[in-house]
């Protein structure tokens, strides 16, 4: 039994066996804990939304696309830092690895430090780009400030835990960071109950439990990862490490880390639009609107579906790190074939369940309650679903293709995808309704006339087709450029 988990908790050496096989095992684990996330963010939400006001529950969910800016920025950050541990363990040079690991936490004390201050500094600005302003005061707007000045305090608690498991995924151990993630739930949910039930700290309460369960799963992990691989404790001689180790780990990481930051950019500017179909032309909210229920519920849906395709994209980054480090030029462009047809293959069984779900429009009922759910939520949120979850494998490539270039250490392409979805997306929400419409609708008349709404939905499609046609130009300027062609795939990673 104990050489059995042994096995179980050893790593994976990605450069060797068969492509399909190693991935889907290496993968596993990382698609299983991004499930956990998402199941965990939907109980947050039931325990912050049976326990606070309505007021407070608004502030707290008005902040969540304004943290993931800077979270996401972090979270870039170090998986672009992976690709050098990936690389360094791919050539078995485990002090190459011990001193990226180094070179990593180092650069990721700073930019939480930096980070942190800016947040901070910006708070009220950052909560104005979703309507929330000093002077209209009211308990939305100080719950939204509590929640989100406690969130930035504690970057550096997510920043450390990003970082730690990043590093542990590249080195082919995918199953403790689940694990550590699994504990981290646990304790976060205990955490809310504590600080929201029994003691009534509101919105503070939230983002205490939350920063909490994220420092205190950290520290652990690092313990657990200096335990568990020795030769990964730092020496003397990691304090000497060159300036321009630091500088080829920012080059990776920077543009990835942009790239998470500008989607959510793009995202803000889709969750307004849609806000803007239930506001009538006085400037009043619809109460309930059907807009933003049919698009909040398959958001949540398509957020949780993607899962498996976000794992993907993952895990071929260190697979595809590995490989280039130890010269398997070979293995990295069947790496890619394989992960395209596993990607596929999870597709077939996405759009299944969704085929399920529209059934008695089950999609709607999981996440409210009958009498939530009118005549409009229920035609828009079909279209919404349709415009959505059939488009998936163009997100899907989108995973598999940043993934691969990232870890062949190319950050430029997944930076300029970034940017090119950016720019659809916003593009599309901004004027594209307006085809159809000379204003805006309100929720009645969308029901007669749904092409705006359409256009809007479709925003995510067309914003991953225009990443997935400049991810194509990547590629062929990284792996079929002419003065390539006698180098071999092997150099032209490089």
């Amino acid at each position: 039994m104990k050489a059995r988990l042994k096995e179980l908790f050893a790593p994976i050496d990605l450069t060797k066996g068969n492509i399909f096989k190693v991935i889907i095992v290496f993968m596993i684990p990382i698609m299983i804990s991004y499930f956990f996330q998402q199941i965990y963010t939907l109980t947050d939400a039931i325990i912050v939304g049976q326990n606070l006001s309505g007021s407070e529950v608004n502030g707290v969910n008005d902040v969540g696309s304004l943290t993931y800016i800077v979270l996401q920025f972090a979270f870039g950050c170090a998986a672009g830092f992976s690709v050098v541990s990936s690389e360094k363990e791919g050539q078995k040079d485990l002090r190459g690895v011990r001193q990226s690991f180094f070179v990593q936490v180092v650069l990721s004390f700073f930019i939480s430090v930096v980070l942190t201050v800016l947040a901070v500094l910006l708070i009220d600005p950052l909560l104005s780009l979703v309507g929330l302003r000093p002077g209209d005061g009211g308990l939305t707007y100080e719950a939204a400030k509590t929640y989100i000045f406690i969130i930035f305090l504690g970057t550096i608690c997510q920043v450390a835990y990003n970082q730690i498991c990043s590093l542990l995924r590249s080195i082919g151990d995918s199953l403790t960071p689940l694990l550590f993630l699994i504990g981290s739930t646990v304790l976060n949910i205990g955490l809310d109950l504590l600080f929201i039930v029994v003691i009534p700290w509101g919105a503070a309460g939230a983002a205490i439990a939350t920063v909490v369960a994220q420092g205190l799963s950290a520290v652990l992990c690092y313990v657990y990862t200096f335990v568990k691989y020795p030769w990964l404790r730092f020496k003397k001689e990691d304090f000497r490490i060159a300036g321009k180790e630091y500088g080829r780990h920012l080059k990776l990481g920077l543009p990835l880390a942009f790239q998470f930051s500008i989607l959510a950019i793009g995202l803000i500017t889709l969750q307004s639009t849609i806000v803007k179909f239930d506001t009538t032309p006085e400037g009043l909210v619809v109460a309930a609107g059907a807009a933003e229920l049919a698009y909040g519920a398959v958001n949540k849906l398509s957020n949780f579906m993607m899962c498996p395709l976000n794992a993907l994209g993952t895990a071929i980054l260190s697979y595809e790190g590995q490989n280039k480090g130890a010269g398997e030029g070979a293995r990295v462009k069947k790496g890619f074939r394989a992960a395209v047809l596993i990607m596929l293959g999870m597709y077939a069984i996405i759009l299944a369940i969704t085929l399920l779900l529209l059934i008695d429009d089950a999609f709607l009922k999981l996440f409210y309650s009958p009498s939530s759910i009118s005549e409009n939520t229920v035609y828009l949120g079909r279209i919404n679903l349709l415009m959505n979850i059939p488009f998936f494998p163009l997100v899907g490539m989108v995973f598999v293709f940043r993934g691969t270039l990232q870890g062949v250490g190319k950050p430029l392409w997944p930076l300029l995808a970034g940017c090119a979805e950016l720019l659809a997306r916003t593009l599309l929400c901004l004027y594209g309704p307006y085809i159809f419409t000379s204003f805006i609708s309100t929720e009645l008349d969308l029901y007669q006339n749904p092409w705006p709404f359409v256009v809007t939905v479709l925003a995510d499609a067309f914003a991953w087709l225009m990443a997935d046609l400049t991810f194509l130009v990547g590629f062929a300027v990284v792996f079929h450029h002419p003065t390539k062609k006698a180098e071999g795939l092997q150099e032209a990673g490089k």
